[in-house]
């Protein structure tokens, strides 16, 4: 069992979270008006408190506002994982960071939380029940931390993602390419009329020449 902070109370926040819950982890909430966020069917707690509960804290806030409402928590943070879901979108659904992505504006504004980049490249749907799909595919990290990697693959692995459907694409500078796929994401969303879909990793085939 983990204890899992989540900073968010939007559809991500909740399903992943409910996931979380579901399969043994203690989970809360952080919002920064816990009052007004009751009937979730999970305990809400101001954002200081989510943070200072979980071992691993979820960010599931909306991407422009990610760095003004976790930057100031740097010391509260310290030490532990940050599993980053965040993408940053403008109001016309273009990339608020066309030239790096919130996951490494937080590494650089947390040097002491390993950040973690997952999950943001699908719907909440298949990030918590990737066996609803026809087949399987794939989920991405990126990440300069080995081991925080590890225990969220470990995380992703209870959220029913096997080892072989995970990615490790590399370093926090590689969560670019996983946040700008939003814009792919958009565009098949919009021919399949559903959000309910995810990309698999095909790689060639053994023994194929290449060149």
């Amino acid at each position: 069992m983990t204890n899992i902070g989540f900073i968010g109370t939007g559809n991500v926040a909740r399903a992943v979270a409910a996931k979380a819950a579901a399969v043994g982890h203690d989970v809360v909430l952080g919002s920064r008006a816990p009052g007004d966020r009751e009937g979730l069917g999970l305990p809400v707690v101001s954002v200081g408190d989510a943070i200072a509960h979980g071992d691993i804290v979820v960010n599931a806030t909306p991407g422009t506002e990610s760095l003004a409402l976790l930057a100031p928590f740097a010391s509260a943070l310290q030490g532990k994982i940050l599993l980053d879901i965040a993408v940053g979108l403008t109001a016309d659904l273009g990339l608020a960071h066309p030239n790096s992505s919130v996951a490494e504006e937080l590494q650089e504004a947390l040097p002491g939380t390993p950040v973690v980049k997952t999950l943001c490249t699908m719907d909440a749907a298949v990030m918590v029940e990737p066996d609803r799909l026809t087949g399987p595919s794939t989920v991405f990290l990126s990440g300069d931390d080995a081991g925080a990697k590890a225990r969220v693959g470990r995380l992703l692995g209870d959220f029913g993602w096997p080892e072989d459907s995970r990615t490790d694409l590399g370093g926090i500078a590689t969560a670019r390419g996983q946040e700008h796929l939003a814009l792919l994401f958009i565009g098949v969303a919009g021919a399949l009329g559903s959000h309910v879909f995810n990309f698999r990793l095909v790689p060639d085939a053994p023994g194929r020449r290449t060149g």
